[in-house]
């Protein structure tokens, strides 16, 4: 193959932004920031509500969260990448369309508060059918289907 189609097809800048990628992925899975992430939920999820109408509340929410949430990713991200940039990559997130799926979405929640707020929203939603099920005799908390 030729070197210069090599270059064209994978500048130095996409590789640091795959790479980047890769590491936020293993950042995001682990557990420790799934734990943060839910924790924080916890603490937060009965203040939302599916209206068109957003709370004020929800703003000091979401700032809260972005501080928590990035802080935790980008100090994570400078110990495997010195000297990285959260501030540089977020604005070559702008330039990239072939990022999709779960490192996508988290990412959304930072910069999107509708995606934000879908995602306290989906989070009460399980929440509240985890409770319901559990009060319901003999599930201990399963949530079961009719018929087995």
């Amino acid at each position: 193959m030729d070197w210069k189609m090599l270059s064209l097809i994978s500048s130095p800048s996409d590789a640091e932004f795959d790479a980047v990628v890769g590491y936020l992925e293993d950042i995001i899975m682990n557990d420790d920031f799934q734990l943060i992430q839910r924790t924080f939920m916890e603490k937060h999820y009965q203040e939302f509500d599916d209206s068109e109408e957003n709370k004020l509340v929800y703003t000091s929410i979401f700032n809260e969260y972005i501080s928590l949430v990035e802080k935790y990713i980008e100090e994570k991200l400078r110990d495997r990448i010195p000297g990285f940039n959260m501030t540089a990559f977020t604005m070559s997130l702008q330039h990239k369309d072939e990022m999709t799926g779960d490192i996508f979405d988290m990412l959304l929640t930072f910069t999107d508060f509708l995606a934000f707020k879908e995602m306290f929203l989906d989070y009460k939603a399980v929440r509240l059918l985890v409770l319901c099920s559990s009060s319901v005799p003999g599930s201990k908390g399963k949530i079961t289907s009719k018929g087995k």
